[in-house]
């Protein structure tokens, strides 16, 4: 707290400098915001996945379905407590930039699977009795400005035509991260309408009774359907998440390069920042080495530290003057002149420059010594001896 007072007063020297220093930071810090929520996004669904659930697919691809018989196999293996299943629908409302995740779901199994979307027994009672009924999250209610009763047509893109659904019910999250964006409808309503794969769904959801047992039970469950005209391939219900976020490359690896440039770039822009303020305090910092020191209106802070160095630094440089001085040596920036080789005694009164008589008070000491003409003894030997850059008519003045 001591130098707070210099470094505001510094802050302010430059205002404009200042204020497109602190920009270049806000703007890098916001852009590297939102990539780390561009991230956090595509993690959402990996960090909310059930710990207890296995997702089984088609061991070709995805959107290769697999036989609705295979249910009732599922139950059947030791560890297994639930299956249900669904099928990807992926149709278009109103316009092909209203992109929304449309399921077809078992109705009768679905909802004890996946607690943490909450719906009231109601609106999931009449989503039942109707064969055209829907359920919606919450966002995607929100989204489109939906309410219980509408009725919603959607245009079929892997299962041709118009098709319309009742909203029956309105869903939400347990939990701030739980998607809210979904569009259920029932499996048997889709399986009845659609002119192929009749009695195929899109994957099934099993429940585990120890999620301990999960490596276990995906082994046991691919070695089971295996050599099966559809193979399975089972993952934790998080692997299966992750998969679809490696599918649009590794996120988190572009992110990091991002940030990584960033904020390189910001260390660049502050060691430019920081080296042309120093250069152009070159004069103060020679006022301070000077020790005249720096007055608490111009820099804001005493003058005491600054006057002290200077006293330590002339101190210094005066002794190592003298030691020139005494071996014979010129100062620095100085020509070797015929007084640097002339000592006088204590008792001369003869001056070492140009050889005349004179009192003792105007020995040339501060020349012998490495400095210039300041008090030498007499005109002649200061004008044969001052630089050729010496200002004329000056007066030299006595140490």
């Amino acid at each position: 707290m001591k130098y707070l007072p210099l470094v505001l007063t510094n802050l302010f020297r430059k205002k404009t400098r200042t204020a497109l220093t602190a920009g270049s930071f806000a703007v890098a810090l916001f852009l590297f915001g939102i990539l780390t929520v561009v991230d956090g996004a595509f993690q959402q669904g990996v960090d909310v996945a059930g710990v207890d659930r296995l997702v089984v697919l088609n061991r070709v691809s995805i959107i290769q379905p697999l036989p609705l018989s295979y249910r009732d196999q599922l139950a059947r293996i030791p560890g297994v407590t639930q299956v249900t299943f669904a099928n990807w629908f992926g149709g278009v409302y109103q316009d092909e930039r209203n992109f929304f995740p449309q399921f077809a779901i078992d109705r009768e199994t679905y909802r004890q699977m996946f607690p943490e979307f909450v719906l009231p027994d109601a609106e999931w009672q009449a989503f039942l009795a109707d064969r055209e009924g829907a359920v919606v999250g919450e966002s995607l209610a929100e989204r489109f400005k939906w309410k219980v009763g509408d009725r919603i047509p959607i245009k079929g893109t892997i299962f041709p035509g118009t098709w319309e659904f009742n909203i029956r019910g309105i869903y939400r999250g347990r939990r701030v991260q739980d998607d809210t964006t979904q569009f259920w409808f029932r499996w048997d309503y889709l399986d009845e309408r659609k002119t192929f794969l009749k009695g195929w769904v899109g994957w099934y959801t099993v429940r585990i009774a120890n999620p301990d047992d999960a490596v276990r039970l995906v082994k046991a469950i691919d070695e089971h359907f295996a050599n099966s005209p559809a193979e399975t391939k089972t993952d934790t219900e998080k692997a299966f998440a992750a998969s679809f976020v490696k599918q649009m490359g590794n996120i988190q690896l572009l992110i990091m390069s991002i940030g990584s440039v960033v904020f390189f770039t910001l260390l660049l822009v502050t060691g430019n920042t920081m080296a042309i303020a120093v250069r152009e305090r070159t004069r103060e910092l020679a006022a301070s080495s000077s020790g005249t020191g720096w007055s608490r209106r111009g820099a804001g802070t005493s003058s005491r530290p600054a006057r002290r160095h200077g006293v330590h630094e002339h101190a210094l440089f005066q002794v190592q003057d003298d030691a020139r001085a005494l071996r014979g040596q010129p100062a620095p920036g100085r020509r070797r002149t015929q007084a640097d080789l002339t000592w006088p005694s204590r008792s001369s009164t003869t001056c070492a420059a140009c050889g005349r008589a004179g009192p003792r008070a105007s020995w040339p000491c501060w020349a012998l010594r490495g400095r210039w003409a300041y008090s030498w003894p007499c005109s002649r030997s200061r004008a044969a001896s001052r630089p050729r850059w010496w200002p004329r008519g000056r007066r030299a003045t006595r140490s």
